[in-house]
């Protein structure tokens, strides 16, 4: 069955995304076609700024719960790119001389702000069967003894835009030998597609294989966090800056660190709508806790003051007997 174009797309953005990305076509496109939603499990504070400040911040991606995550996803890349070097470079130098050797020194020369200019805020695949109650090991991971699970939409996280210069792509949770074989898949991917890899020039053929090659350590975590069912939002202001995503310091756990404000406001000229907050937010879930019917109310107050009718209506207490 054909499927239709994204809107901004063309035939050729779509095969080109599906060939060099074929991991988060695969995903995206069943996150737009099943009605998939997401969920942002966070504190009851942080939900509260959420909805009252119409914004969402990311944080360095040093700074996240597990701070290997960056090196584990480079330790994958660099083990198979070593594995399969010989293959990669038979395919693509003859095209371009020394093209190998110059997609290494582009990607090198970046790595250093992969790992020290990127930010990043996590979301979640939400199952029908967690609508009451969420999911256990989400609680005890984040949100501590106030914890709140804030479900969306996916549609507009979804949508191809550049409105915002920050961009979702789904984890994945691979060892670096499943790694290595998905890599060899891709080259299998290029070879038999090389009729669309010679359209490219040596330009664009760069670029694609260096956001191949950056995306793969930004998005890749070790199998033992695959519950977490992981997509993320990634800004990178050293490769291109975005006027409406605001810079902060703030402090967690002792900590003052910088993060960046990602505003809940619509730019439909450009194709991010469906992003605020009366049209985002599907239901809130609110975890275990000493004060449920406390938090539930703060978050109704606040809900209804951005034009959510009857909130009280979708803020759900889990009862799941979870001691913090």
């Amino acid at each position: 069955m054909a499927l239709d174009l994204p809107p901004g797309l063309s035939t050729q953005d779509v095969a080109l995304m599906q060939l060099f990305h074929p991991f988060a076509f695969s995903k995206m496109m069943v996150a737009a076609t099943s009605g998939l939603r997401f969920v942002h499990y966070t504190t009851a504070d942080t939900a509260m700024k959420i909805i009252n400040n119409e914004e969402v911040w990311m944080r360095k991606s040093t700074c996240m719960n597990d701070f290997n995550e960056i090196e584990h996803g480079f330790n994958c890349l660099q083990r198979a790119y070593k594995e399969h070097k010989e293959r990669f470079s038979a395919f693509f130098d003859p095209r371009f001389p020394g093209f190998s050797e110059k997609l290494e020194e582009r990607f090198n020369s970046w790595l250093p702000s992969f790992r020290n200019s990127t930010y990043v805020s996590c979301i979640s695949e939400h199952e029908a069967s967690e609508d009451i109650i969420g999911r256990l090991s989400m609680w005890r991971a984040y949100g501590g003894p106030t914890g709140v699970a804030i479900v969306v939409n996916s549609a507009p996280f979804l949508r191809p835009t550049d409105a915002l210069n920050a961009y979702t792509s789904p984890v994945a949770y691979l060892s670096e030998m499943q790694f290595s074989d998905n890599f060899s898949g891709l080259l299998n991917g290029f070879e038999e597609a090389e009729q669309l890899i010679d359209t490219l020039s040596e330009d664009s053929l760069l670029g694609h294989l260096f956001e191949v090659f950056r995306m793969a350590t930004l998005c890749t975590k070790h199998p033992g966090f695959a519950e977490e069912k992981e997509w993320r939002i990634i800004y990178s202001p050293s490769l291109g800056e975005s006027l409406r995503i605001t810079q902060d310091i703030f402090t967690f756990g002792g900590v003052p660190q910088k993060i960046f404000k990602i505003p809940l406001k619509n730019f439909p000229e450009e194709g991010l709508y469906g992003i605020e907050v009366k049209e985002l937010v599907e239901r809130i879930i609110v975890g275990p806790t000493e004060f449920p019917v406390e938090i539930k109310e703060a978050l109704a107050v606040a809900l209804e003051a951005k034009g959510v009718e009857q909130p009280l209506g979708m803020i759900w207490i889990s009862d799941i007997p979870l001691r913090n």
